[in-house]
């Protein structure tokens, strides 16, 4: 797919990932839309990305991925400004052991919502164009971190949720691919206060400093790049994308007709 006048929506868009992911959709040539529940960081963003992009080019929407009403709204002002969604990328995301009702919340229902919504208008058995649909999962998702169990399990329902529906997209007829993309520990506000985010884990924190000098820390730029592989190669459904800074890999996963 070539991004050039397509339309993109990315949530969680205003910092860390979702605001590198936007980036790189407008460098390419796309017109996003940015959802974000943080106003004044995501206002500001929208006027920089304006300026260099060209006017109307970007679109902030204050959006709480945790309320349908917000979400259906974001995505229907999205399609009234720009015409129509092609890509959508569910990207918001937590990471709180203490408040793991709000992760599950979040980064797991936030994402069904989301994508849920995004069916909504994308579906070509609906009228929709297709698309794709990018949910931004963690190395979490594939392999657990024992201090953040709760996160670990938002981040694999994602991916297990991301490729069923891939499936039923082929299976269907929706044209509209579906990707997880898994990165490894990355430097945003996420790594911050680690040991007070794992809450009754806390005591793990040092195992998790570990493992993250033994992997590395990426930056939100390599994850932007292996996000534009994922909506740009067609050939790519129902893929989980890893990466670390030794570099990017698709899951195998075993197949359940052998």
């Amino acid at each position: 797919m070539a991004l050039s006048g397509k339309t993109a929506l990315v949530t969680g868009a205003a910092m860390g990932i979702g605001k590198a992911i936007t980036e790189i959709l407008l460098q390419n040539g796309a017109k996003v839309s940015l959802l974000d529940v943080n106003e004044n960081t995501g206002m500001a963003l929208m006027e920089t990305l304006n300026q260099e992009h060209g006017a109307g080019k970007a679109l902030f929407l204050k959006c709480d991925v945790q309320s349908e009403e917000q979400i259906k709204a974001a995505f229907q002002k999205t399609v009234e400004t720009f015409g129509g969604i092609d890509i959508v990328c569910n990207n918001a995301g937590i990471l709180n052991e203490t408040d793991w009702e709000k992760t599950v919340s979040i980064n797991l229902m936030g994402v069904i919502r989301g994508t849920y919504v995004a069916l909504e208008h994308m579906n070509k058995l609906k009228g929709g164009q297709g698309g794709v649909i990018i949910n931004t999962s963690s190395m979490a998702g594939i392999g657990p971190l024992p201090g953040s169990p709760v996160y670990t399990a938002t981040k694999s329902g994602v991916v297990g949720f991301t490729r069923a529906l891939a499936a039923a997209s082929q299976i269907s007829g929706y044209g509209i691919r579906f990707n997880a993309l898994c990165p490894g520990f990355v430097q945003t506000n996420l790594l911050s206060d680690i040991k007070e985010k794992m809450g009754p884990f806390s005591h793990l924190a040092d195992s998790a400093h570990q493992l993250t000098n033994k992997i590395g820390i990426i930056t939100v730029s390599e994850v932007a790049e292996c996000f534009l592989e994922l909506a740009t190669d067609e050939t790519r459904n129902g893929e989980a994308l890893i990466v670390f800074t030794k570099g990017k890999q698709y899951i195998q996963f075993p197949s359940l007709d052998q």
